[in-house]
């Protein structure tokens, strides 16, 4: 298969609904907004009170679900997920909602984040008689729920929630009602939203947007919300609070048209794009951007300093997975597959081709011969966001440390090695100043994990990362 354009890949997003008597065929078009945060699984699950119902499958939301497939997804309540699996973490039995039986009930569990804690709670479970059916860390949580001593399934869910460490928004159903908690970093972002009389829940309010539902509030970390014919109720399950959510949300992940505590991501975007023509100014003849996430911050690099904004590259739109092995050669080229550079734009003169990150270097390296291949005189690179020097433990896969390219070389260096004219990242400073979340109210901290290596939450000697799951 040839890999994606960027070298970042999110692992999921989730969606949920109770109350409305469409809630399975609403919660298809809301995993089709959430589509661009996994490609590789979708699944739904719905309740009808007494029983749960559960479809899933590899590939894209259309290839999951077929003529009738919704239809035998009754029911008032629903939930659903789409994935992207990190190494070794495919496979059917991986893809949510995962479902749990059991003669006290089912429970449906669908979660995007990572556990840090996942493998010594693991061993734990397994050495008090667990059996885990799945090689994934949100399987985890159902075990500790069922395990915990606690009478109300609500206070079970509590406790379990307080052993788990790491990034999780986690949605749960069972047949008589659903449950939503964020972790107390607020590492992944969760909104509440409300239609018809029935709650929405989902990892981007771009889903809201696409059902028609109303946009409520953020969940808040440590929060734990229970959705019910009794209707919602909010608890908390950590005191322990501050908030720490992931940058690159605003950076790359999230969907253009989302808000994340009422920050528009492509206006944060088009600040972070002028920042960065603040701080790396340079004399050219046109400004653009790599499609899709870039072309916001490249307007605003844009608009700050004069250029002209020109496509300059343009994305096939019909590229998807192939069912070819490729060579190295191929694989090599793979990147023109989805990315081309438009001649008569380009020739003959100085570009400046904004990104929003450079992982390995490769992506990076190819697009700039291809800019040269096309007449560009000259090719400067500017990065919306600092250098990545550290992998992620939260859900992101970066690489490990060793295929980080700036982990490696000076941006001199890494310079020379993707063949451009200039190389400016975006400060840090600059970047946190640009997304404006301290000006937005207190608590509004974010993770700079993957740019400084201080993360917001202990990292355990056998934290696995995403991209070595096995």
């Amino acid at each position: 298969m040839f890999g994606e354009i960027k070298g970042l890949n999110e692992e999921c997003g989730v969606f949920g609904i109770w109350g409305h008597p469409d809630a399975a065929s609403l919660t298809y078009y809301g995993l089709h907004s959430l589509q661009h945060r996994g490609q590789e699984g979708a699944g739904i699950v719905s309740t009808d009170g007494d029983r749960l119902y559960n479809h899933k499958g590899l590939g894209l939301v259309n290839d999951v679900f077929g003529p009738g497939d919704l239809d035998q997804l009754e029911g008032n309540g629903a939930i659903g997920h789409v994935r992207y699996s990190t190494a070794g973490g495919g496979g059917y039995e991986n893809v949510q909602p995962l479902v749990f039986r059991s003669q006290n009930g089912g429970l449906a569990l669908a979660h995007n984040g990572n556990l840090v804690n996942a493998n010594a709670l693991k061993h734990q479970l397994e050495g008090q008689g667990s059996i885990f059916q799945t090689t994934s860390d949100t399987e985890v949580l159902a075990h500790l729920i069922k395990r915990s001593g606690y009478l109300s399934q609500r206070e079970k869910v509590k406790n379990a929630l307080t052993m788990v460490k790491g990034a999780y928004a986690f949605i749960m159903m069972t047949e008589k009602e659903m449950m939503v908690a964020l972790d107390p970093h607020g590492l992944r972002p969760l909104s509440l939203g409300i239609l018809e009389g029935a709650y929405v829940v989902a990892s981007e309010t771009c889903a809201f947007d696409l059902i028609g539902a109303e946009y409520i509030r953020d969940v808040q970390p440590g929060e734990l919300l229970i959705i019910s014919e009794n209707g919602l109720e909010s608890e908390r399950f950590s005191s322990s609070i501050s908030r720490a959510i992931c940058s690159m949300e605003y950076i790359y992940f999230s969907r253009p048209d989302s808000n994340i505590e009422n920050i528009n991501v492509h206006t944060a975007r088009k600040k972070l794009g002028k920042q960065l023509a603040k701080e790396a100014p340079i004399e050219a003849d046109i400004v653009t951007g790599v499609p899709d996430s870039s072309i916001s911050a490249a307007i605003g690099y844009a608009e700050e300093s004069g250029i002209p904004y020109e496509m300059g590259l343009i994305k096939n739109r019909y590229v998807g997975r192939t069912f070819i092995q490729p060579s190295q050669e191929l694989r090599e080229r793979g990147v023109k597959m989805k990315l081309s550079p438009v001649r008569g734009v380009v020739e003959g003169k100085r570009v400046v081709i904004v990104d929003d990150s450079i992982v390995r270097g490769t992506t990076s390296r190819r697009i700039v011969t291809m800019l040269r291949e096309a007449g560009a005189k000259e090719v400067h690179v500017r990065i919306s966001a600092p250098p990545i020097v550290s992998p992620c433990y939260y859900g992101i896969d970066t690489s490990n440390s060793g295929e980080l390219i700036a982990a490696k070389m000076s941006v001199d260096e890494m310079c020379e090695e993707i063949g451009a004219d200039s190389l400016t990242f975006l400060t840090t400073e600059g970047m946190t100043t640009a997304i404006g979340r301290e000006d937005s109210g207190s608590n509004r901290g974010q993770c700079l994990g993957c740019f400084t290596g201080n993360y917001p939450t202990e990292i355990y000697p056998d934290t696995v990362h995403p991209y070595e799951k096995v």
